[in-house]
């Protein structure tokens, strides 16, 4: 389950992908449609954000930073011989 880690209350536009940077900051940028190419990412939140390894941190549908544990897993690949 995901929990708050900071409030920022974003407000999300329509074809934009919106992240957590490496600064901890919440920023977007425009998404690729078809053969049209993306946009280069803005600022729209600076919050600092301390990440801590194994957790995904993500926009979350009020506009707040959120963090979920990674689940890391899945099946195992056999060894050729």
């Amino acid at each position: 389950m995901a929990q708050k880690v900071a409030k920022v209350g974003v407000k999300r536009q329509k074809g934009f992908l919106y992240f957590i940077d490496k600064k901890g900051d919440v920023s977007c940028a425009k998404m690729s449609r078809g053969a049209k190419k993306g946009g280069s990412p803005k600022k729209v939140a600076k919050v600092g954000v301390e990440k801590k390894s194994g957790y995904l941190y993500f926009v979350d549908k009020q506009g707040d930073v959120s963090c979920a544990k990674m689940v890391r897993g899945g099946k195992k690949k056999k060894k050729r011989k």
